[in-house]
């Protein structure tokens, strides 16, 4: 999975390689129904590896896959038992090519679902620590059919106690929250209990499982897209205002509430994988939080002249802050990235865009609590 949403000039020496030549990983970014005995592998044509990190979602929980590097460097090769049926893998590789230039890769792959059966692949993650804008969010490996019969079988309980409501978007995809961002430390349960529910003609669900997660503290930031800030609220109060830089005229950044959902030490954004072509290519886009999954990022940026933050909008789309080649925990890109946590709260206002879906990433809390509640296939 690659990133894409910035400016030009994000690479000003001799172009990198093609991502998937710079990087190269197997199984494929996107790969559905990876058999069990295949084995996870990641090389590069030249340099070294400098980090590898693969990790499983499944029905257990996520876990770290293990691995070993070759002699040379070059490459990396999943060791132990063999891959997890019905389970999500993500990679994330780090690599400094012949000539000392570090790119970055993040891939995701599924494996095998027994026929006949559905799996939900969930966030967050059992035993996580959350921001109050985290929802629970479902995406099923075939359609459901009796969407009401598998909605029964997923139950998001809260203590302090609270309303969670479910809401599907489409056949595929069903999210629950409450009516408000979560309050710090609450404790949220979900209780899966789709083993043999019958989701569609001849189609059961495979999982009986309790993930557990808490809310830690409430952060919210607002971004002023034509203030050019972005000021960080804790538990309302102003903690910092940091200045930015977002979407140009042309490529402006989504307005309303987004919500962190991934955070990648170092990523790839590459032009062509949402639609803009070969207008750009940066290997190593420092301190990246994804806001959106059509590649809304509010990350790290080393390239724009530090006069543009604060002053002008220049990506395809994303919100910069100030940073260095690398990533540097002094820079304002790098307190925020170390200080957030997925699930917190990123809201844009004042922007020239419309406002961002809201199954756009996890975007429900641009709904209204009566359209949400509409949602629900349950009677």
């Amino acid at each position: 999975m690659l990133a894409g949403c910035q400016g030009p000039g994000g690479w000003t020496s001799d172009e990198p390689p093609a991502p998937k030549e710079a990087v190269r990983v197997h199984p494929d970014d996107g790969a559905r129904g990876v058999p069990a005995d295949h084995r996870i592998e990641v090389r590069v044509p030249d340099g070294r590896l400098e980090r590898v990190e693969v990790t499983r979602a499944g029905d257990t929980g996520s876990e770290p896959v293990p691995g070993r590097l070759t002699p040379d460097g070059r490459g990396w090769r999943s060791a132990g038992a063999p891959l997890a049926l019905a389970s999500r893998y993500t990679v994330e590789a780090v690599a400094l090519d012949g000539r000392g230039r570090r790119t970055a890769r993040h891939t995701s792959f599924t494996t095998y679902v027994p026929e006949h059966r559905i799996v939900g692949f969930f966030r967050p993650e059992h035993r996580s620590t959350v921001g109050t804008g985290m929802i629970v969010s479902f995406d099923f490996n075939r359609p459901v059919r009796d969407r009401a019969a598998v909605e029964r079988a997923v139950t998001v309980t809260a203590r302090p106690e609270v309303t969670v409501a479910p809401h599907w978007f489409g056949d595929r995809r069903l999210d629950f929250r409450p009516r408000e961002p979560w309050r710090p430390g609450t404790e949220v349960t979900m209780a899966l209990r789709l083993r043999d529910v019958r989701a569609a003609p001849g189609v059961y669900g495979i999982q009986h499982k309790t993930v557990r997660f808490r809310i830690g503290r409430d952060r919210t930031s607002v971004v002023d897209a034509t203030a050019h800030t972005m000021t960080v609220r804790s538990a309302g109060k102003p903690l910092a205002t940091l200045p930015v830089t977002a979407g140009d005229q042309d490529n402006p950044t989504y307005n309303g509430r987004m919500v962190i959902l991934e955070r990648h030490p170092m990523t790839r954004m590459d032009g062509g994988t949402v639609g803009f072509g070969g207008e750009y290519d940066i290997p190593d886009v420092p301190h990246a939080l994804r806001l959106t999954t059509s590649g809304t990022f509010l990350h790290g940026n080393y390239w724009a002249p530090r006069a543009t933050f604060g002053a002008a909008n220049t990506s395809h789309g994303c919100v910069g802050l100030r940073d260095e080649q690398g990533g540097s925990p002094d820079t304002p890109a790098g307190w925020f990235y170390r200080t957030s946590l997925i699930g917190d709260i990123v809201e844009v206002i004042r922007s020239r865009d419309t406002t961002v879906a809201p199954d756009n990433g996890l975007g429900g809390w641009n709904m209204t609590w009566q359209a949400w509640l509409r949602g629900s296939a349950a009677d």
